[in-house]
């Protein structure tokens, strides 16, 4: 199983030449040169997981490609054929099983309405919790963990990496901060992977970790 980080929110991982992407949004470079793309799925509809543009580059590339989603993300994307995926649910599509963790966005604050949001864990080994910090109740062997926010403080990234426990972790959603905010909580995550046995991958734009 190959990951490779995109910027953001945005991430792949390949099986067998199979590929499934993960939240291509706004703060994403183009996606022009995707191609034996299984599926998408997309956590939640806010425009930096997903945007018209990046699909419609994705899929013209990979027409075949399966589109997963919560339920607001379906309704904001009416031009595109997404199938509604909620906390609980369960789906396997070429060489990607996908069960479906959590049901809402994390509170970014009390005058702003909670969304949809659905965490995904692949084929039982990678887990993204989308913009939320849900705990799955089986065993992460890799997190791509949220590190910076609107809706996260960097004690709360500690927690959360605490209570999952997985062996390894990447970070994601970092693109609102700076290269010196960046490294800061990278050091804050690993600290806390470091001191339950696990390891931290930094990984930045482009780059790759096999599992």
């Amino acid at each position: 199983m190959r990951i490779t980080k995109y910027e953001h929110a945005c991430f792949t991982v390949e099986i067998a030449g199979e590929v499934l992407v993960i939240d291509p949004g706004a703060f994403t470079s183009p996606l022009f040169d995707l191609t034996n793309v299984t599926a998408i799925v997309i956590t939640h509809e806010h425009q930096d997981h997903w945007t018209p543009d990046q699909l419609t580059r994705i899929l013209s590339k990979n027409p075949d490609a399966r589109l997963f989603g919560a339920a607001g993300v379906a309704a904001a994307a009416t031009d595109f054929d997404f199938t509604v995926v909620h906390g609980g649910d369960a789906e396997t599509v070429g060489a990607f099983t996908l069960a479906f963790y959590g049901d809402e966005h994390a509170v970014i604050h009390s005058s702003i309405p909670v969304i949809d949001n659905v965490g995904v864990l692949i084929n039982d080994t990678v887990f993204y919790p989308g913009d939320a910090f849900t705990v799955p109740p089986v065993a992460v062997d890799t997190l791509a963990v949220p590190s910076s926010a609107p809706w996260l403080k960097v004690a709360e990234v500690m927690d959360y990496v605490a209570a999952v426990k997985p062996k390894r972790a990447f970070p994601t959603h970092e693109m609102v901060n700076s290269v010196i905010g960046k490294n800061m909580t990278n050091e804050r995550i690993a600290s806390v992977l470091e001191a339950n046995g696990g390891t931290f991958h930094p990984l930045e734009p482009n780059q790759t970790l096999e599992i």
